[in-house]
């Protein structure tokens, strides 16, 4: 079979214009309108004709595709971003397809032309497959052609190719061992890069500035890098400095203890009095790293000042970053120096102007008490999570409330008792249903720590608590999640306490609702039994659930009914198999008979259920 495919380029046709492949018929012909898809002035078929490069150099074989298909894509002038990205992602694929590792160095040509455009997620996407090959090619190749590609880069006219060049440093530095001449040539160049005259460039010259230390011998990190960090320390621009502060953290870890103290510890309070609040926001958030690089004792000493400038900064974004640290940098500098600088910080944040603030602070403040100890906890913290739990933010007493477990292990939560109902109840009838479905999740743990006799009290007048009365709203709330959330709420307390307190408390409050004249209310206690049928035992199931599901059964709207429906094969894994036979089974058979076809479904559905939990 001969066929040939034209592919035109620079108004003639390109040696990959024709060919002839054996193969079969419909093969063949797809590979061909792949191959002219490749022009196609339609983008969405020259990307789908990418995305199956690889086809196509299986097709053509290792040698055509060296000598026709990777030549074309090196010379494709393409404008269309997205199918430069797809290049750039594919050429990764076709390493065993140019013949392996010996030819793998072809496919550098195209990932070259790419890692030069404008657009920056295609050069980045061209610099990590170029990585990726290089990683893939003999030492001798990667050497003899990947080396050069960065150096090209590195010196290229247009800025754009200089950014690539900063992130294939790092690996051909790795891959060049043993050269000492190549790679000395590569770190004059990343001297170079790091002084360059346009910010982008330096900006990545900054970005992988830590990983081009990881490759250098240690003599080199502690005289020629750290020069080029404290060259980068003081450029003009922020977006260059705040990138620069990632590196305190990755050189700090790559240098003796004293050399890190001493460089790193200077850079990082200059940072934290930097005019410009992202060099800040930076800094807060690699405030932690920098601190375990340089060891506690030195963090005490030197940091934890810097620590409480940031908890104080002008600018929101700082402190929620910096209150996010509060945990971990008290457990690292320990309960004395934690108690005595960095909890009168907190206190001040726990009445913060700006709610963001507050609700960053509330997700990590209890995890402070297990550093603190009870009295300290007791003394200086509880104050701060009583305020916090009667703010006005609901996202704020969320976040407390979902950390108790926390606290629980140092001081016991009878502490937070009296406020802690009252924050429960108001986030339970919050507007938002997102606030309330949080809230029902954290129920059961709740239960689990406080015990049920407190958050299920009667009131003086024995009549149900709040809590109990909230437990059964929920099961009629507008939102479906909510309903569903509180169903399998109910299940887990039951787990949780046993089937005894279930068929006491909960089982009789639940059925008192499967009369409710709204049928969602009724569709959700039928959900409710469905679940609390395998925590409360078949004894209970058999003496109130089962009736209840009957009962659903017959009801006059057909939601109701397939829900009964569906619940019956459910619960019947739970049950003996005579009782699936003698009560199951009857009432399924009359619901495969309605006159709705949702419920004849789901009734067949339950019966096929039940047949193999019989085999079972």
């Amino acid at each position: 079979v001969r066929l040939r495919t034209t592919l035109h380029f620079e108004s003639h046709v390109h040696p990959f214009a024709a060919g002839t492949m054996a193969s079969d018929d419909s093969d063949l012909f797809n590979v061909a309108m792949l191959i002219d898809e490749l022009k196609n002035e339609n983008v969405q078929l020259r990307l789908n004709s990418i995305r199956r490069l690889t086809t196509i150099a299986s097709a053509l074989g290792p040698e055509r595709t060296r000598a026709e298909l990777v030549p074309f894509l090196a010379d494709a002038n393409d404008d269309e971003d997205e199918c430069l990205l797809a290049v750039a992602e594919e050429m990764v694929n076709l390493i065993g397809l140019v013949g392996g590792p010996e030819h793998a160095h072809t496919l550098l040509a195209p990932l070259e032309n790419l890692a030069s455009v404008e657009e920056t997620a295609v050069r980045d996407k061209a610099v990590r497959s170029a990585c990726e090959v290089a990683r893939g090619m003999t030492p001798e190749g990667a050497k003899a052609h990947f080396a050069p590609l960065a150096m090209r880069l590195a010196s290229g006219d247009w800025f754009s190719a200089r950014v690539s060049a900063c992130g294939l440093m790092a690996t051909a530095y790795e891959l060049c061992a043993g050269d000492e001449g190549a790679r000395d040539e590569m770190r004059a160049a990343y001297a170079k890069l790091c002084g360059d005259e346009t910010p982008m460039v330096r900006r990545a010259a900054a970005q992988h500035l830590g990983a081009f230390a990881a490759a250098c011998e240690s003599r080199h990190v502690e005289t020629e890098m750290l020069s080029l960090f404290r060259r980068l320390t003081l450029d003009e621009q922020d977006s260059v400095r705040l990138l620069v502060v990632e590196d305190c953290a990755a050189l700090g870890r790559l240098l003796p203890k004293e050399a890190c103290a001493a460089e790193m510890v200077p850079a990082a309070k200059k940072f934290v009095a930097d005019k410009s609040w992202r060099v800040r926001y930076a800094v807060a958030k690699q405030l932690y790293d920098l601190c375990e690089c340089v060891g506690a004792q030195v963090a005490r000493d030197e940091l934890v000042s810097s620590y409480e400038r940031l908890l104080a900064d002008g600018e929101a974004e700082v402190r929620i970053a910096s209150a996010g640290l509060a945990s971990e940098l008290c457990r690292l500098v320990g309960p004395e120096v934690a108690t005595a600088e960095i909890v009168p910080r907190v206190k001040e944040l726990a009445g913060d102007a700006s709610q963001h603030v507050r609700a960053a602070l509330a997700s990590v403040v209890m995890g402070l008490a297990p550093t603190l100890g009870k009295d300290r906890t007791i003394e200086h913290l509880l104050p701060v999570f009583l305020t916090l739990l009667k703010d006005e933010i609901p996202e704020v007493r969320l976040n407390i409330i979902s950390k108790l477990e926390e606290v629980n292990s140092v001081i016991g939560v009878d502490l937070l008792a009296q406020e802690l109902l009252p924050a429960i109840e108001d986030l339970a009838e919050d507007a938002h249903w997102r606030v309330r479905l949080a809230i029902i999740e954290y129920v059961p743990l709740l239960a689990s720590q406080m015990g049920t006799a407190f958050l299920f009290q009667k009131n003086a007048e024995g009549e149900d608590g709040e809590l109990t009365k909230l437990c059964l709203r929920w099961l009629g709330d507008r939102v479906y999640s909510i309903r569903e959330a509180a169903a399998v709420n109910l299940k887990r307390l039951a787990e949780v306490f046993g089937p005894e307190w279930a068929k006491e408390h909960v089982i009789p409050r639940v059925m008192a609702l499967a009369e409710n004249p709204h049928y969602l209310h009724r569709s959700a206690v039928v959900r409710a039994m469905t679940l609390l049928a395998s925590a409360a035992g078949q004894d209970t199931c058999l003496r109130d659930i089962m009736p209840a599901l009957k009962a659903a059964a017959k009801d006059a709207v057909p939601n109701v009914r397939f829900g009964a429906a569906k619940a019956l094969g459910e619960v019947a894994s739970t049950l003996d198999a005579a009782v699936v036979e003698g009560e199951i089974r009857p009432t399924l058979a009359e619901l495969e008979a309605d006159e709705d076809a949702d419920v004849r479904f789901y009734a067949g559905q339950s019966l096929q259920l039940c047949e193999i939990a019989a085999r079972g």
